[in-house]
């Protein structure tokens, strides 16, 4: 239901406040989560204090991260919706307040800014004002009935029975059916959108490309069986379910940074186009099926991907705030994925693979960041809150980017150099065609990055362009006419 077909119902709800909840309804997201993931990406020792915190009670946990963490509240997923109805229940004379579990550090910081609420309510130290407290606080203000309410979750549940006109907003099928049950005349605004591609894009599953690391140690080691293959392709689907369980968690201790940034505050969480807690809950079943996966693949790859998911999660939460150490755990992160991929299909991984893998990668990991502060230093946005990068870093950036990529060919013709690879190829002298090749497409992404031609994320662009990806082809005719024997 749009909202001008409100009119329809203005005239029933003129006199009495008007409450509004605050997560899910007035803000798409849930500030409570959104505020713990913050103060454990600050500070993952937190999570004791958490818990300690928790063991005390719900007002306790939320005080305690209230205490810690700030929410820049003017970057907040507000429902454009709901702000329409507010002001057209400010234009009609009525009162409204803003009603809601959060803290009330979170709740008092929301309504000062907008400057559209008579007043408003909150969870102190002592009180978890949700649920059937709500109801109660409020019918002691205004009275039973003696008040409309605006919420969308089943918690509110509690809440409409108490309200003269209650009105839903982006609520569950289910809250909706037994809304209606409560109250038959209640009225539903909008209804949650189709999400599938919002989860999609959550879910990263365009990054999957990423993790078919796993089939380069098939290539070199010419292991070419359907078990190897079958292997290799477990693999690749248990290192996605990984990374995106990872890429979840990542945007939910980044969101309050995404949100100020000029593309990132697209991402679904940020952009609250999906729910924070079906997402959060996503994270530890993706996680599950994930390692069940790897154990049914080998114990040996299990543990490859455990070393994965540890080097990501100290990424997630520390080593991304890093100077340098972020690029180059992002190269072992890449890295890990080659070795996974020899562990999937128990073959031995070649130094010279691991080599080249840690400079190509470290190449390309510096220029995500170089790319990053070219859109910051253009837009002339402050330096990033969430790396430790300043703008004026730029021609560092970029010349440690030349240099290692640059060491990525070098390792690459010491690797075709070796007497040993002789014996695995047929024609091992056509490998040297590669050199040029790789010289040509880092230099180019080098090329492209300097003039703001690539997006902030190298290998998502190379699978989109096309000069990168006939290069990687290729490669791939050089390296097959090296295995074939004429």
């Amino acid at each position: 239901m749009k909202f001008d077909a409100l009119k329809d119902i203005s005239a029933v709800v003129q006199s009495p406040p008007l409450v509004v909840d605050l997560d899910g309804t007035l803000v798409k997201s849930d500030l409570l989560i959104e505020s713990a993931f913050a103060a454990l990406g600050n500070n993952p020792a937190s999570l004791f204090g958490m818990l300690g915190a928790y063991l005390r009670g719900k007002p306790a946990l939320k005080s305690y991260i209230a205490e810690r963490t700030d929410i820049d509240i003017a970057h907040l997923p507000y429902d454009a919706e709901v702000l329409a109805l507010i002001q057209q229940a400010r234009n009609n004379g009525r009162e409204v307040y803003l009603a809601s579990a959060t803290h009330k550090k979170y709740v008092e910081a929301v309504a000062n800014h907008l400057g559209i609420f008579t007043g408003w309510f909150a969870s102190d130290e002592t009180i978890n004002l949700s649920g059937a407290k709500k109801a109660a606080r409020l019918v002691a203000e205004f009275g039973e009935k003696g008040f409309d309410y605006i919420g969308n979750d089943a918690i509110d549940l509690k809440v409409w029975p108490q309200a003269r006109e209650c009105i839903a907003v982006n609520a569950p099928g289910a809250v909706r059916a037994k809304l209606k049950k409560l109250e038959p005349n209640a009225v539903v605004l909008k209804t949650l959108p189709k999400q599938g591609k919002a989860w999609i894009k959550l879910l990263r599953v365009h990054q999957w490309a990423k993790n078919g690391l796993v089939m380069v140690p098939v290539l070199t080691s010419q292991s070419f069986s359907v078990t190897s293959i079958t292997q290799a392709v477990a693999a690749f689907f248990a290192f996605s379910l990984a990374a995106s369980s990872i890429y979840i968690i990542n945007d939910l201790v980044d969101i309050d940074a995404d949100r100020q940034h000029p593309s990132k505050k697209r991402r679904p969480l940020a952009a609250g186009t999906v729910p924070i807690l079906p997402a959060m809950i996503a994270a530890p079943i993706l996680l599950v099926a994930s390692l069940a996966g790897a154990f049914l693949v080998n114990p040996l790859f299990l543990a490859v991907l455990t070393g994965y998911l540890v080097l990501t999660t100290l990424y997630t939460f520390s080593l991304k705030r890093k100077l340098l150490v972020d690029v180059i755990a992002l190269a072992g992160l890449y890295t890990i994925r080659v070795v996974g991929g020899a562990a999937a299909i128990s073959v031995v991984v070649s130094e010279w693979l691991l080599a080249f893998s840690v400079f190509v990668f470290t190449a390309l990991a510096l220029i995500k960041r170089y790319t990053e502060l070219t859109v910051r230093f253009d837009q002339d946005l402050p330096d990033p809150t969430n790396r430790n990068y300043r703008k004026a870093d730029l021609p560092i950036v970029a010349t440690l980017a030349a240099a290692a990529g640059f060491n990525a060919v070098t390792v690459f013709a010491l690797y075709v150099s070796d007497d040993k690879i002789s014996q695995l190829y047929a024609n091992p002298q056509l490998l040297w065609l590669i050199c040029p090749l790789l010289l040509y497409w880092l230099g180019r992404c080098l090329m492209l990055a300097h003039r703001r031609d690539m997006n902030d994320d190298p290998i998502v662009f190379a699978l989109k362009d096309r000069n990168s990806l006939l290069t990687v082809a290729a490669c791939g005719v050089v390296m097959l006419a090296a295995m074939i024997r004429f």
